[in-house]
């Protein structure tokens, strides 16, 4: 059996994959789609088939929504923890390489990276105020001036 699809004949058996590389690429959906914008992500509304970074279909990434919230966490766990700074002006080369995951050619090799200095504060998970009788107004105060969850704030 074989089916054909515009001008392309498939045999049976034929496997065929979707070429995401060149979907993410296409310069029909994305403005200059070699150079690195992240900020083309910002408020996007694109098509789900334009934007296709753990597949599709039956063979799709099954826990795409948690490898997302892990990737978001640990980014903003990294950017809120340290202090980054380049050690030169040197660019860094975004060439990409060719394999499964398209990695860089180049990997940047030196950046210097300092822990920030903050005061820890402990803030109690409104469930945990539930039975400490606070009023939703006394609420932000509460938040701000952490105290045990069995001591209310007084006038409550």
């Amino acid at each position: 059996m074989t089916i054909k699809l515009g001008d392309t004949i498939f045999r049976e058996g034929t496997i065929l994959l979707v070429n995401a590389w060149a979907v993410h690429r296409d310069p029909n959906v994305w403005d200059d789609p070699t150079s690195f914008k992240p900020e083309r992500f910002e408020g996007l509304q694109v098509q789900p088939s334009k934007l296709i970074p753990f597949r599709k279909g039956r063979r799709s990434c099954p826990d795409s929504g948690l490898a997302q919230r892990v990737v978001g966490l640990a980014l903003r766990s990294l950017i809120q923890s340290f202090d980054w700074k380049r050690i030169d002006e040197e660019e860094i080369d975004l060439v990409e390489g060719t394999g499964v995951s398209t990695p860089k050619v180049k990997l940047p090799e030196k950046t210097c990276v300092s822990r920030r200095e903050w005061t820890p504060q402990t803030i109690h998970h409104p469930q945990q105020l539930a039975g400490s009788k606070v009023r939703t107004r006394d609420l932000r105060l509460h938040l701000q001036q952490p105290q045990p969850p069995d001591q209310a704030p007084e006038g409550s």
